[in-house]
Protein backbone atom coordinates (compact mmCIF):
# COMPACT_ATOMS: atom_id res chain seq x y z
CA UNK A 1 0.00 0.00 0.00
CA UNK A 2 1.41 3.21 -1.13
CA UNK A 3 1.07 6.20 1.25
CA UNK A 4 0.85 9.66 -0.38
CA UNK A 5 3.25 12.16 1.19
CA UNK A 6 1.50 15.21 2.42
CA UNK A 7 2.90 18.48 1.21
CA UNK A 8 2.53 21.67 3.38
CA UNK A 9 2.50 25.02 1.49
CA UNK A 10 3.84 28.00 3.48
CA UNK A 11 3.69 31.68 2.51
CA UNK A 12 7.04 33.35 2.16
CA UNK A 13 8.02 35.43 5.22
CA UNK A 14 8.06 39.26 4.55
CA UNK A 15 9.81 41.78 6.78
CA UNK A 16 7.47 44.23 8.56
CA UNK A 17 6.95 47.60 6.92
CA UNK A 18 8.64 50.43 8.91
CA UNK A 19 7.56 54.10 8.83
CA UNK A 20 9.90 56.67 7.25
CA UNK A 21 12.66 57.99 9.41
CA UNK A 22 11.09 61.47 9.51
CA UNK A 23 7.87 60.05 10.94
CA UNK A 24 9.78 57.94 13.49
CA UNK A 25 11.60 61.10 14.67
CA UNK A 26 8.36 63.04 15.16
CA UNK A 27 8.86 65.52 12.27
CA UNK A 28 6.40 68.43 12.30
CA UNK A 29 3.58 68.18 9.80
CA UNK A 30 3.36 70.66 6.97
CA UNK A 31 1.74 74.00 7.82
CA UNK A 32 -1.88 74.20 6.98
CA UNK A 33 -2.79 76.52 4.06
CA UNK A 34 -4.74 78.82 6.37
CA UNK A 35 -1.53 79.47 8.34
CA UNK A 36 0.18 80.99 5.33
CA UNK A 37 -2.93 83.01 4.56
CA UNK A 38 -3.00 84.43 8.09
CA UNK A 39 0.67 85.38 7.89
CA UNK A 40 0.11 87.13 4.58
CA UNK A 41 -2.89 89.00 5.95
CA UNK A 42 -0.82 90.17 8.93
CA UNK A 43 1.94 91.52 6.70
CA UNK A 44 -0.65 93.28 4.55
CA UNK A 45 -2.28 94.82 7.61
CA UNK A 46 1.04 96.18 8.87
CA UNK A 47 1.81 97.62 5.46
CA UNK A 48 -1.62 99.26 5.31
CA UNK A 49 -1.16 100.76 8.79
CA UNK A 50 2.21 102.20 7.78
CA UNK A 51 0.88 103.56 4.50
CA UNK A 52 -2.41 104.95 5.78
CA UNK A 53 -1.45 105.86 9.37
CA UNK A 54 -3.76 108.76 10.33
CA UNK A 55 -2.42 112.30 10.60
CA UNK A 56 -3.55 112.35 14.23
CA UNK A 57 -0.69 109.99 15.07
CA UNK A 58 1.78 112.56 13.78
CA UNK A 59 0.02 115.31 15.75
CA UNK A 60 0.34 113.28 18.94
CA UNK A 61 4.03 112.60 18.29
CA UNK A 62 4.79 116.30 17.68
CA UNK A 63 2.98 117.29 20.87
CA UNK A 64 4.93 114.77 22.95
CA UNK A 65 8.29 115.70 21.40
CA UNK A 66 7.71 119.43 22.05
CA UNK A 67 6.32 118.99 25.59
CA UNK A 68 2.99 120.31 24.39
CA UNK A 69 4.37 123.57 22.96
CA UNK A 70 3.85 122.77 19.27
CA UNK A 71 0.38 121.57 18.30
CA UNK A 72 -1.15 120.26 15.08
CA UNK A 73 -4.89 120.85 15.55
CA UNK A 74 -7.70 119.32 13.49
CA UNK A 75 -5.21 117.07 11.68
CA UNK A 76 -6.47 115.50 8.45
CA UNK A 77 -5.04 112.98 6.02
CA UNK A 78 -2.21 110.62 6.86
CA UNK A 79 1.20 110.77 8.49
CA UNK A 80 2.69 110.98 4.99
CA UNK A 81 0.37 113.53 3.36
CA UNK A 82 -1.89 115.72 5.45
CA UNK A 83 -2.73 119.11 6.88
CA UNK A 84 -3.50 120.72 10.23
CA UNK A 85 -3.82 124.05 11.97
CA UNK A 86 -0.42 124.97 13.44
CA UNK A 87 -0.45 126.41 16.97
CA UNK A 88 1.99 127.31 19.75
CA UNK A 89 1.18 126.73 23.42
CA UNK A 90 2.73 127.35 26.80
CA UNK A 91 2.59 123.63 27.58
CA UNK A 92 0.08 121.06 28.86
CA UNK A 93 -0.80 123.10 31.97
CA UNK A 94 -1.01 126.42 30.12
CA UNK A 95 -4.15 128.13 28.85
CA UNK A 96 -2.16 130.19 26.35
CA UNK A 97 -2.53 129.13 22.73
CA UNK A 98 -2.16 130.95 19.42
CA UNK A 99 -2.65 129.49 15.94
CA UNK A 100 -1.70 130.53 12.44
CA UNK A 101 -4.49 131.58 10.08
CA UNK A 102 -5.29 128.88 7.55
CA UNK A 103 -3.69 125.45 7.55
CA UNK A 104 -0.24 123.93 7.22
CA UNK A 105 0.17 121.13 4.66
CA UNK A 106 2.93 118.51 4.76
CA UNK A 107 4.33 115.79 2.55
CA UNK A 108 6.69 113.27 4.17
CA UNK A 109 8.59 110.69 2.13
CA UNK A 110 11.31 108.17 3.10
CA UNK A 111 14.38 108.07 0.87
CA UNK A 112 17.94 106.84 0.64
CA UNK A 113 19.17 109.85 2.60
CA UNK A 114 16.48 109.87 5.28
CA UNK A 115 13.08 111.54 5.43
CA UNK A 116 12.17 114.32 3.01
CA UNK A 117 9.71 116.82 4.53
CA UNK A 118 7.86 119.46 2.54
CA UNK A 119 5.84 122.12 4.38
CA UNK A 120 3.43 124.68 2.94
CA UNK A 121 1.58 127.23 5.10
CA UNK A 122 -1.45 128.96 3.61
CA UNK A 123 -0.55 132.22 5.32
CA UNK A 124 3.18 132.35 5.28
CA UNK A 125 5.15 130.48 2.59
CA UNK A 126 5.39 131.57 -1.04
CA UNK A 127 7.07 128.23 -1.86
CA UNK A 128 7.12 124.95 0.12
CA UNK A 129 9.80 124.65 2.79
CA UNK A 130 12.11 121.68 2.17
CA UNK A 131 13.67 119.84 5.12
CA UNK A 132 15.72 116.62 5.16
CA UNK A 133 15.88 114.56 8.36
CA UNK A 134 18.56 111.87 8.55
CA UNK A 135 18.68 109.48 11.56
CA UNK A 136 22.14 108.98 13.03
CA UNK A 137 23.59 106.81 15.75
CA UNK A 138 22.56 108.46 19.01
CA UNK A 139 20.83 111.41 17.34
CA UNK A 140 19.67 112.93 14.08
CA UNK A 141 20.77 115.43 11.43
CA UNK A 142 18.51 118.07 9.85
CA UNK A 143 19.23 120.01 6.67
CA UNK A 144 17.07 123.01 5.68
CA UNK A 145 16.97 124.20 2.09
CA UNK A 146 17.76 127.90 1.60
CA UNK A 147 14.45 129.73 1.76
CA UNK A 148 12.44 132.70 3.06
CA UNK A 149 9.06 132.79 4.81
CA UNK A 150 6.89 135.47 6.44
CA UNK A 151 4.97 134.74 9.68
CA UNK A 152 2.68 136.79 11.99
CA UNK A 153 4.40 137.76 15.22
CA UNK A 154 1.10 137.35 17.10
CA UNK A 155 1.62 133.57 17.22
CA UNK A 156 4.39 134.07 19.82
CA UNK A 157 1.73 134.99 22.41
CA UNK A 158 0.82 131.31 22.57
CA UNK A 159 4.15 130.45 24.23
CA UNK A 160 3.13 131.99 27.55
CA UNK A 161 5.20 134.43 29.61
CA UNK A 162 6.45 136.96 28.72
CA UNK A 163 4.87 136.82 25.26
CA UNK A 164 1.32 136.54 26.58
CA UNK A 165 1.79 139.86 28.36
CA UNK A 166 3.53 141.55 25.43
CA UNK A 167 0.92 140.39 22.86
CA UNK A 168 3.36 141.12 20.02
CA UNK A 169 2.22 142.35 16.64
CA UNK A 170 4.27 142.62 13.47
CA UNK A 171 5.97 140.32 10.97
CA UNK A 172 8.56 137.59 11.44
CA UNK A 173 10.64 137.16 8.28
CA UNK A 174 12.82 134.03 8.40
CA UNK A 175 15.74 133.42 6.01
CA UNK A 176 18.04 130.40 6.05
CA UNK A 177 21.36 129.84 4.28
CA UNK A 178 23.20 126.50 4.37
CA UNK A 179 21.48 125.65 7.65
CA UNK A 180 22.27 122.19 9.04
CA UNK A 181 21.85 120.91 12.59
CA UNK A 182 22.89 117.64 14.21
CA UNK A 183 22.48 116.23 17.71
CA UNK A 184 25.16 113.82 18.91
CA UNK A 185 26.00 112.78 22.47
CA UNK A 186 23.78 115.54 23.88
CA UNK A 187 25.53 118.27 21.89
CA UNK A 188 24.15 120.58 19.19
CA UNK A 189 26.32 120.83 16.06
CA UNK A 190 25.24 123.70 13.81
CA UNK A 191 26.36 124.89 10.39
CA UNK A 192 25.09 127.73 8.23
CA UNK A 193 22.95 130.66 9.25
CA UNK A 194 19.35 131.57 10.14
CA UNK A 195 18.20 135.19 10.22
CA UNK A 196 14.93 136.27 11.82
CA UNK A 197 13.71 139.85 11.35
CA UNK A 198 10.93 141.18 13.58
CA UNK A 199 9.50 144.04 11.55
CA UNK A 200 7.18 146.81 12.76
CA UNK A 201 6.99 145.29 16.24
CA UNK A 202 4.30 146.63 18.56
CA UNK A 203 2.84 145.58 21.92
CA UNK A 204 -0.34 146.27 23.85
CA UNK A 205 1.87 147.37 26.78
CA UNK A 206 3.09 150.45 24.94
CA UNK A 207 1.13 153.34 23.50
CA UNK A 208 3.89 153.98 21.00
CA UNK A 209 3.20 152.08 17.77
CA UNK A 210 5.29 150.62 16.27
CA UNK A 211 8.21 150.20 18.64
CA UNK A 212 10.79 149.27 16.02
CA UNK A 213 12.31 146.52 13.89
CA UNK A 214 14.92 144.00 15.07
CA UNK A 215 17.20 141.28 13.77
CA UNK A 216 18.22 137.99 15.37
CA UNK A 217 21.03 136.03 13.68
CA UNK A 218 21.89 132.42 14.51
CA UNK A 219 25.38 131.55 13.23
CA UNK A 220 26.75 128.01 13.14
CA UNK A 221 30.29 126.98 13.95
CA UNK A 222 32.31 125.23 16.61
CA UNK A 223 30.27 127.18 19.17
CA UNK A 224 26.92 128.39 17.69
CA UNK A 225 26.20 132.06 18.46
CA UNK A 226 23.14 134.31 18.59
CA UNK A 227 23.20 138.07 17.92
CA UNK A 228 20.36 140.54 18.57
CA UNK A 229 20.42 144.04 17.06
CA UNK A 230 18.07 146.95 16.36
CA UNK A 231 17.30 147.93 12.77
CA UNK A 232 15.29 151.02 13.68
CA UNK A 233 12.82 152.35 16.25
CA UNK A 234 12.47 154.01 19.64
CA UNK A 235 12.89 150.75 21.59
CA UNK A 236 16.50 149.63 21.29
CA UNK A 237 17.48 146.00 21.80
CA UNK A 238 20.91 144.41 21.66
CA UNK A 239 22.52 141.24 22.97
CA UNK A 240 24.62 138.16 22.29
CA UNK A 241 24.61 134.52 23.30
CA UNK A 242 26.05 131.11 22.59
CA UNK A 243 25.16 127.45 23.02
CA UNK A 244 26.87 125.58 25.83
CA UNK A 245 26.00 121.89 25.41
CA UNK A 246 22.23 121.88 24.95
CA UNK A 247 21.64 125.23 26.64
CA UNK A 248 21.60 128.75 25.25
CA UNK A 249 23.24 131.42 27.39
CA UNK A 250 22.16 134.88 26.30
CA UNK A 251 22.56 138.36 27.77
CA UNK A 252 21.58 141.75 26.45
CA UNK A 253 19.78 144.96 27.22
CA UNK A 254 16.77 147.06 26.23
CA UNK A 255 16.62 150.83 26.35
CA UNK A 256 14.56 153.69 24.96
CA UNK A 257 15.46 156.63 22.78
CA UNK A 258 15.79 159.61 25.17
CA UNK A 259 12.75 161.40 23.77
CA UNK A 260 10.62 158.23 24.24
CA UNK A 261 11.80 157.16 27.72
CA UNK A 262 8.53 158.01 29.52
CA UNK A 263 6.38 156.23 26.94
CA UNK A 264 8.43 153.03 27.17
CA UNK A 265 9.15 152.92 30.91
CA UNK A 266 6.42 150.36 31.73
CA UNK A 267 7.50 148.09 28.89
CA UNK A 268 11.13 148.14 30.01
CA UNK A 269 10.05 147.03 33.51
CA UNK A 270 8.49 143.90 31.98
CA UNK A 271 11.29 143.08 29.55
CA UNK A 272 13.99 142.63 32.21
CA UNK A 273 15.62 143.72 35.47
CA UNK A 274 16.02 147.46 35.55
CA UNK A 275 19.46 149.04 35.77
CA UNK A 276 18.83 152.74 35.53
CA UNK A 277 17.50 153.55 32.09
CA UNK A 278 18.22 150.03 30.86
CA UNK A 279 16.45 146.69 31.27
CA UNK A 280 18.86 143.75 31.45
CA UNK A 281 17.94 140.68 29.38
CA UNK A 282 19.19 137.22 30.27
CA UNK A 283 18.46 133.62 29.35
CA UNK A 284 20.10 130.37 30.48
Amino acid sequence: MTMARATTLRSPVRPPVRPPASARQGAAPRAAPWGWAAAGAGVGLLAALALFAPAQWLAQGVARASAGRVLLLQARGTVWTGSAQFALSGGPASRDRAALPGRVHWRLRPGLHGLQLQLQADCCTAAPLQVQVRPRWGGAAVRVQDQQSDWPAAILAGLGAPWNSLQPQGRLVLRTQGLQAAWAAGRLLLQGQAQLDLLDFSSRLATLQPLGSYRLVLQGGEVPTLQLSTLDGALRLQGAGQWVGQRLRFSGEASAAPERAAALDNLLNILGRRDGARALLSLG
